[in-house]
């Protein structure tokens, strides 16, 4: 879920839904002691154009805690950041969280997120003579590791017949495979975020296929375990989601702001990034997670324990925590 944008990578609900969902008054130093939330400071994931763009657009920076902002361009590195216990809070997809739950990482998942999955695809060179997904076979394909490209290569492989073995898989990260599909050095890449629209806008490229149908929309946000036994942590961690999901709430309503506060940010034309925008296949809606985003997380799993990429089914469940369900409902 970024690079570009995410999430990273997936069902319909109405605005009605999303302002309920965040209608919980947001925490201010009048409702907590003071001293001991403006004592703590959160330590933030956010992609290129999202948190830290979006919650100062909206006027919901100001928050009653310390804020700060790394910015990542893949949810499996943000996973390993708060790992390494050097971020607290941060989102990622559900493939990022398979093997997380494989290599019993320090992570909990506190919450989820409904988003879209248009801007995820796989695409080629302008000139390439590939018209199906089979005319890869042999050919070099990067691919972004233990992201939403990792996972909709494999099944787009799987839907034309192929597997990994059927073609040369190149792990690279963002910026490296930009580079190299520009370069001519791949003759396809799987990718997502803004960074599709600029190339197809530009001429350089084309989309093969989109993954849109094949992905779920669940994102899930993550908090670091350590800090986690913190009240007055579990407070503002609480806070700052509730905040950013106001944020999309705001900015679902108005896409042309969106467009243009983000616009400068990720260095693409406002008029792309708007018309992306309103090609979403459904709003950004963070809610607490259920026993559904388990069972759709758990698939993915499967997909890669099938692939030889994960060897033992992990517990997913034991990646979850509740602790801030109750902080969370409006």
């Amino acid at each position: 879920m970024t690079f570009f944008t995410g999430r990273l990578s997936r069902r319909r609900f109405g605005l009605g839904a999303l302002s309920s969902l965040f209608s919980a008054p947001l925490l201010t130093s009048r409702s907590l002691h003071a001293e001991e939330l403006s004592s703590v400071t959160l330590r933030v994931a956010s992609f290129r154009g999202m948190d830290s763009t979006i919650l100062p657009a909206t006027g919901l920076a100001d928050f009653p805690y310390k804020v700060e902002f790394s910015e990542f361009n893949s949810g499996n590195l943000i996973a390993q950041a708060i790992n390494a216990d050097a971020i607290d809070v941060g989102e990622w997809s559900e493939i990022p969280l398979a093997f997380i739950a494989a290599s019993g990482a320090r992570v909990k998942v506190v919450a989820a997120v409904d988003g879209p999955t248009t801007n995820q695809a796989v695409i080629v060179p302008e000139n390439s003579p590939a018209r199906s997904f089979a005319d890869l076979k042999n050919r070099k394909v990067g691919y972004i590791r233990s992201t939403t490209a990792h996972y909709f290569l494999i099944r787009m492989l799987a839907k034309a017949g192929l597997t990994l073995a059927d073609i040369t898989p190149v792990p690279l990260g963002m910026s490296q495979g930009l580079t190299a599909l520009k370069s001519g050095s791949l003759d396809a890449w799987a990718t997502y975020g803004y960074v599709i629209p600029m190339v197809v806008s530009d001429g350089s490229a084309r989309v093969l296929e989109s993954a849109e149908n094949i992905l779920s929309g669940h994102y899930f946000i993550g908090a670091n375990p350590v800090r986690l036994p913190d009240p007055i942590f579990r407070l503002a961690v609480a806070d700052y989601i509730n905040r950013l999901g106001r944020a999309y709430a705001l900015l679902t309503q108005n896409k042309e702001k969106w467009a243009k506060v983000i616009s400068p940010v990720i260095q693409i034309p406002e008029n792309i990034v708007l018309s992306d925008l309103n090609a979403q296949n459904r709003p950004y809606r963070i809610r607490p997670w259920n026993e559904g985003d388990i069972r759709s997380a758990q698939n993915v799993v499967d997909t890669f324990i099938e692939q030889r990429l994960i060897s033992t089914r992990p517990n997913l469940k034991s990646v979850f925590s509740n602790d801030l369900t109750p902080l969370l409902k409006g």
